[in-house]
């Protein structure tokens, strides 16, 4: 509480009370005579993960249009396309890691623009595990799932998409 001119009693009173004690340094009164080095910063964002609970089991109904991935190339790539710009997005069913990991490099291929066919059949593994937040947002928003009668060896297919952590620093 603050008052214009002279402080009432009680609070000049406390005032000098403050001044008895602490002297003319007050405890949050601090003059630093030198600059104190002050580091900001963020914390890092969690790593955008490609294939986190991407690989199910088949499903009787699995929500949205479905990619036989043993479809030949020309016809996946065609699918990709349509996928790509349209709204929702698309179960891929394959027993196949490796194609598997080709569908999921063709799905980042057609939402580039690059040329899906080569993709499937040629997944650059170093381009899709430096896809950041948002490139992995938007693929995960097309790719739904994978499905497969095996899912634990589509998944295991798919490591090689993780982006390895960094080195724990010693601090």
């Amino acid at each position: 509480m603050y008052w214009l001119g002279k402080p009432k009693l009680s609070e000049y009173a406390r005032l000098c009370k403050h001044f008895d004690r602490y002297g003319g340094n007050v405890p949050h009164d601090s003059t630093a005579h030198e600059p104190v080095p002050l580091t900001l910063s963020m914390p890092a964002a969690p790593r955008a993960d490609l294939t986190d609970a991407l690989v199910r089991p088949l499903s009787e109904v699995p929500g949205a249009p479905v990619l036989d991935a043993g479809l030949p190339d020309v016809e996946v790539a065609e699918f990709l396309v349509m996928a790509a710009h349209s709204a929702g997005g698309f179960v891929a069913r394959t027993d196949s890691g490796e194609r598997a990991v080709g569908v999921v490099a063709a799905t980042v291929a057609a939402l580039c623009g690059e040329d899906i066919r080569r993709a499937l059949t040629h997944p650059d593994l170093e381009f899709l595990r430096g896809l950041g937040p948002g490139a992995v947002e938007a693929l995960r928003g097309v790719l739904l799932a994978i499905e497969s009668e095996t899912p634990d060896a589509v998944a295991k297919a798919l490591e090689v998409l993780q982006t390895p952590s960094p080195p724990a620093t010693g601090r």
